[in-house]
């Protein structure tokens, strides 16, 4: 269960902490994960099944380039009559349920070019806006928080000019692409692609890099199919294991089961959500898998998918209750804090490191595990969690930074997506509530309001423990504030009125204070001043509740 927020909004004036911002929306519950996906290993592969998946998978990667070029030619244009032309034409080549899975993956492509060249669009009319403010100020002339100044010398500002008609055609021709329906897909990555030509940093040879190109462009995955043995007919995985693919109409020949099918002589037993998946393929619903060679470590991988029923979720009010755990998210660790009801620190805060560093595998292995840490402690104490919502799409581009090249690194190396994804899946798995708060002015505030409260002399507290704090009293619905302001002069309010007290028309908002048992000064016995509230109840001048009636007697008439 996850409760998101709304992006980047402020309360216009919420205890003190700023004047003029832009209103917050209120969070709201969203459901969780909607699929499931497992993986395992193929452990005893034949070199005649290993050739078989790779000759199956290279005829379909052909035929899935082909289908894409035919979808990117088509444009905006496309429609349902030219999707089933294409279906067709594939189907001569492999089968209808092998055609069906790569046209669906080719829209499914197309649709992520789409959304990509989108982003870059964005990327790049931030870059073109922010260096044209820019070149509009004096050279050298100091920015602002808001806004950033001019450029420190000439040389640079000239350097600039040239680089925002760079950008500008860069703009004008993403543009132009997106409105005649252009996308740019490379099939196997256009990283790999461009690895090719830095064969030495890669440490690769070309024949090394022509193995992962060859595999990073084979087609073997096939979507499932209710009321079809075991969830899916082109590729079959029985309850016990037994894996074995439909094969294409030009590759029948290599058939060593009955119906053209390929029997693998390795068998498969998910690990993880193993009783889910068997109760699915014995019940014949559906269930997408997915064949990969992983050519760095020599084997070969088998993932199942499908769909799951949206998680019930949790009101906003039962996730506040017993109070929750506030996270602020860094490059390298996440910074806890427990919180009660009333937004006040409770205990210690904790620290759960992560290393960003070596490859994809290592990364994520790592996010994980600083993820399941956390959620665990969460667990224990029946806790909901609270995080930032984190967005750095905009924030990512050098433009905005400038020269702060170390800053940009530490943002762009942040697994934001990631994060996000793995945490709702987990939180999930656990049934914690995920309590998304507006990262804004966090640490600022935090640090301004309780970093130096909560440092004592056995406790250091750092930036990111007070930012935890911060995004915790923000997702409970409280004010960053620690606490408030005393009058600026005396009991009065010839100052203005106090940053927080009780709104309008709350309830017993002007009633008497609680009778305390027992003494409260020196001066005053227990059970006294009941009526300290009530100004008319006190023995002062100008009041009506003075020692008896008192009346000015007019002037004598013979003075």
């Amino acid at each position: 269960m996850v409760v998101v927020g709304c992006g980047e909004g402020f309360f216009g004036w919420r205890g003190g902490e700023g004047v003029g911002l832009r209103e917050l929306a209120a969070p709201f519950v969203a459901l969780g994960p909607s699929g499931v996906a497992v993986r395992d290993r193929f452990k005893h592969l034949t070199a005649e099944d290993e050739k078989v998946l790779r000759l199956v998978g290279d005829h379909l990667g052909t035929l899935a380039s082909r289908d894409l070029k035919a979808r990117c030619a088509a444009g905006l244009e496309h429609d349902t009559e030219q999707w089933a032309e294409r279906k067709r034409l594939l189907t001569g080549e492999s089968s209808s349920r092998w055609a069906g899975s790569i046209t669906k993956a080719t829209h499914d492509q197309w649709a992520l070019a789409r959304r990509g060249q989108l982003a870059h669009i964005q990327s790049l009319e931030s870059g073109v806006r922010t260096i044209a403010h820019r070149l509009s100020l004096p050279v050298g002339e100091q920015g602002s928080k808001k806004a950033p100044g001019g450029y420190r010398t000439r040389q640079e500002w000239f350097a600039k000019t040239r680089r925002l008609h760079v950008l500008a055609d860069r703009l004008d021709a993403a543009r132009a692409d997106r409105a005649a329906g252009i996308v740019h897909v490379v099939r196997g990555g256009k990283r790999l692609l461009n690895t090719r030509h830095h064969l030495d940093q890669a440490e690769l040879t070309e024949e090394q890099w022509r193995t992962q190109w060859q595999a990073g462009r084979r087609f073997l995955q096939a979507d499932g199919e209710s009321g079809k043995p075991y969830g899916n007919e082109t590729i079959r995985v029985t309850p016990d294991g037994e894996v074995s693919i439909k094969l294409p109409a030009p590759l029948a020949h290599l058939a060593n089961a009955p119906h053209g099918r390929y029997v693998l002589a390795s068998r498969v037993a998910f690990a993880h959500r193993g009783e889910q998946w068997r109760d699915r393929v014995t019940a014949n619903r559906a269930v997408a898998y997915r064949i990969r060679e992983d050519t760095l470590r020599g084997r070969w991988y088998l993932t199942a998918s499908w769909t799951i029923p949206p998680v019930q979720t949790v009101p906003l009010a039962a996730a506040r209750a017993n109070g929750l755990i506030g996270v602020d998210t860094n490059a390298d660790h996440f910074a806890a804090w427990r919180l009660d009801e009333h937004g006040n620190p409770v205990g210690e805060p904790l620290r759960f490191d992560y290393d960003l560093t070596g490859n994809a595998q290592h990364r994520d292995a790592e996010v994980r595990h600083a993820l399941i840490r956390l959620l665990h402690w969460a667990k224990r104490r029946s806790l909901a969690i609270a995080i930032e919502d984190l967005d750095f799409t905009a924030e990512k581009t050098r433009e905005k930074h400038g020269r702060h090249k170390k800053f940009r690194k530490l943002i762009s190396g942040m697994p934001v997506s990631r994060l996000r994804a793995r945490l709702v899946s987990m939180a999930a798995e656990l049934g914690i509530t995920i309590v998304a708060a507006d990262p804004a002015y966090t640490s600022k505030w935090g640090a301004e309001h309780w970093q130096k409260p909560l440092t004592t002399q056995t406790r250091k507290t750092t930036r990111h423990d007070a930012a935890a704090v911060a995004i915790g009293r923000r997702a409970l619905g409280h004010p960053i504030r620690r606490r408030t302001a005393p009058p600026p002069h005396d009991q009065s309010d010839r100052a203005g009125h106090r940053t927080v007290q009780a709104r309008w028309g709350t309830p017993r908002r002007e009633g008497n204070r609680p009778r305390i048992p027992g003494p409260r000064t020196r001066s005053v016995r227990a059970g006294r001043g009941a009526n300290a509230v009530d100004q008319n109840a006190q023995h002062r001048s100008g009041r009506s509740a003075e020692h008896g009636s008192w009346q000015q007697d007019s002037l004598p008439l013979s003075l």
